[in-house]
């Protein structure tokens, strides 16, 4: 089954970027993988600390992961994927679509604010040419209706 990659991150177009990979697997049969990546940075700090710093983040994640995937579930009939990593988000990104032949699309949000689409869209495009699958870039001042008609 082909499967969309969607970043979960905290910023604001990652939830139209979801929302547009569970729309699009429900649509074409594929499944949705959420990939959320732990920078090294945070764990800059003793071990013990680091390591408690690590859980805790692994628990955000999934808590902020449970909220995507029941709504995928109940309105989509999608049941999601999980997957955390933990290094620079764009070299993950990359190591998780060779690692993962099921991946057929990567879905990205790209911001709508003068400062331009954001760091990962504006990385990932440089590499698109080493990538196995095809991007896609979803405006995150897209409207549902508009997001629903599209997919």
């Amino acid at each position: 089954m082909r499967k969309f990659l969607v970043v979960l991150d905290d910023s604001r177009e990652c939830l139209n970027a979801i929302r547009f990979a569970a729309m699009r697997a429900a649509h074409t049969g594929g499944g949705v993988e959420v990939l959320a990546v732990i920078p090294p940075e945070e764990f800059n700090h003793w071990i013990g600390v680091g390591d408690i710093m690590r859980e805790e983040a692994r628990e955000r994640i999934e808590a902020h992961f449970e909220v995507f995937a029941k709504w995928m579930r109940d309105k989509q009939g999608v049941d999601p994927e999980l997957a955390i990593r933990e290094g620079e988000p764009v070299a993950e990104i990359m190591a998780q679509v060779r690692d993962d032949p099921d991946i057929g699309v990567l879905v990205l949000g790209a911001a709508s604010d003068k400062k331009g689409p954001g760091p990962l869209v504006t990385q990932l495009t440089r590499n698109a040419g080493g990538l196995p699958i095809p991007i896609t870039i979803v405006p995150g001042d897209l409207s549902k209706d508009r997001l629903e008609a599209i997919t």
